[in-house]
């Protein structure tokens, strides 16, 4: 069976032409004819249909739209980061001045506090009126077994080499002071020192027992009083320990009875006074057998003197408070 054609239709632009043309030659009755011929009626079509197409086209000279990579840099205006180079120049000025003037004002400041200072005495004194109280070998809790060098050894090390600044060698070149007077030197420049020779220790020194007494379960202890500038104790200061556990303890004090002489008071500070040494004394603890193998707590105080020795929020202002196990 014959398909039939699809009717044809002509272009649009073919019906407008034949229109034109026959409103051309059309006249109506009231009306005079056209001064207007078909020839320019199909130019007028063409030029409105070219300029509708134009006007469809962006007009040249309009500015793209901006993306986001303007706000780091736009190329159009110059601006980085939404500033032009004067305005970062004018801005990073004036932090400079203005950063460089708080520095200027800070070291002003901090010449002028110094210049209020001592470089050899602290301004300020009065909050640490008592010395506190600290045992060599450096530790509170003094743990070994008497019979094994490699447990006591790190303790007879650390109180070597803490005096050797003590050796009679060294102290030679020191002042002898008068026992049981203070040291004043407040007009001397260069203040004398006093000796405090290693072998006032005796037994506890390490010149006869190289072992301090670890070797034997009867060890030696160190204390000593710290450092304060212009600090004169009255009275006769001394050392006092005693056992905090049930058991009694035995004991004995180098130099005798613990004293502290009054000699090396006052200390005037580690510039003005160089090479001072402070007064020690040494605790030699006569434990026994029946004492191995149980923990002794013992604390010592300064006493004899208006020294503080008792404050409870200050556990070691004027005494010291330490742990003793010796095994076998």
């Amino acid at each position: 069976m014959r398909k039939s054609a699809a009717p044809s239709f002509p272009p649009p632009q073919h019906n407008v032409l034949l229109s034109v043309r026959a409103s051309a030659h059309r006249v109506q009755p009231h009306q005079t004819r056209s001064h207007h011929t078909p020839q320019s009626l199909i130019h007028q079509l063409r030029l409105n249909s070219s300029m509708s197409k134009k006007s469809e086209k962006p007009e040249e000279g309009k500015e793209p739209e901006s993306s986001w990579k303007d706000v780091i840099y736009n190329p159009r205006t110059g601006e980085f980061f939404g500033r032009t180079a004067r305005n970062w120049g004018l801005i990073l000025l004036f932090y400079l001045v203005f950063y460089g003037f708080l520095t200027a004002m800070f070291v002003f400041t901090m010449w002028a506090m110094l210049q209020t200072l001592n470089d050899d005495t602290p301004k300020y004194r009065d909050r640490v009126a008592s010395p506190g109280l600290a045992i060599r070998p450096n530790s509170l809790n003094i743990v070994f077994n008497r019979s094994e060098p490699l447990e006591y050894g790190q303790y007879v090390q650390h109180l070597e080499s803490f005096l050797h600044q003590y050796n009679d060698s060294e102290q030679a070149k020191n002042d002898l002071c008068m026992a049981g007077q203070y040291s004043e030197q407040d007009e001397e420049p260069q203040k004398k020192v006093c000796q405090f020779r290693r072998s006032l220790l005796q037994r506890c020194s390490g010149m006869e027992d190289t072992t301090f007494g670890y070797a034997n379960g009867q060890p030696c202890v160190i204390v000593k009083m710290n450092r304060i500038i212009g600090l004169k104790p009255s009275g006769d200061p001394y050392i006092n320990c005693t056992s905090k556990s049930e058991k009694p303890l035995q004991m004995q004090y180098f130099p005798h009875e613990g004293t502290i002489d009054r000699m090396y008071f006052p200390y005037y500070g580690k510039k003005t006074h160089e090479g001072y040494v402070q007064p020690l004394v040494a605790v030699k603890l006569l434990l026994k057998k029946e004492d191995y193998n149980s923990e002794l707590i013992v604390e010592c105080k300064v006493e004899g003197s208006n020294l503080k020795n008792n404050d409870e929020r200050d556990k070691f202002l004027g005494r010291v408070t330490f742990r003793v196990l010796v095994t076998e």
